[in-house]
């Protein structure tokens, strides 16, 4: 399980170092994808096998199954990791998040996500003022 946060920097040839910390549970290769929130989305090879197929059963559903569906899958890429333990962000998914020169590492359980340092500060802030907010209203759906 990915837990935890990490400040790290995007090189000029757009790679960033993983944590050490999760290394050995990303593996050799690794898939990144587009993720929600702007955020960029890091699988182990074998936890990504299983989050496409969950969206591909999806993608002839609805149009936001369909969307969902097309979001992480069309723009996937596999990456190895390098004897640094670097990867490469392919200029599309450096796009998508924004991703300067100073990012965030963050574990969230079976994948790591990567976001712009100024785009994960002004999402935790919002998140750590709304989540009394968040906490109530999942509370009243169980």
């Amino acid at each position: 399980m990915f837990i935890g946060e990490y400040l790290h920097t995007l090189d000029p040839k757009n790679r960033i170092s993983l944590p050490a910390k999760f290394r050995k549970d990303l593996g050799r290769t690794v898939v990144i994808t587009r993720g929600l929130d702007h955020c960029l989305f890091v699988y182990p090879k074998k936890a990504w096998a299983k989050e496409a197929e969950s969206r591909a059963v999806h993608a002839g559903g609805t149009a936001a199954a369909r969307g969902l569906a097309r979001l992480f899958l069309a723009g996937a890429m596999e990456a190895d990791v390098d004897t640094a333990g670097r990867v490469l962000i392919p200029d599309h998914l450096k796009s998508f998040a924004g991703l300067q020169s100073k990012t965030v590492i963050a574990g969230v359980a079976d994948r790591i996500e990567i976001w712009d340092e100024f785009a994960w500060n002004k999402y935790t802030e919002e998140i750590e003022r709304d989540a009394d907010v968040f906490a109530e209203t999942l509370g009243n759906k169980n």
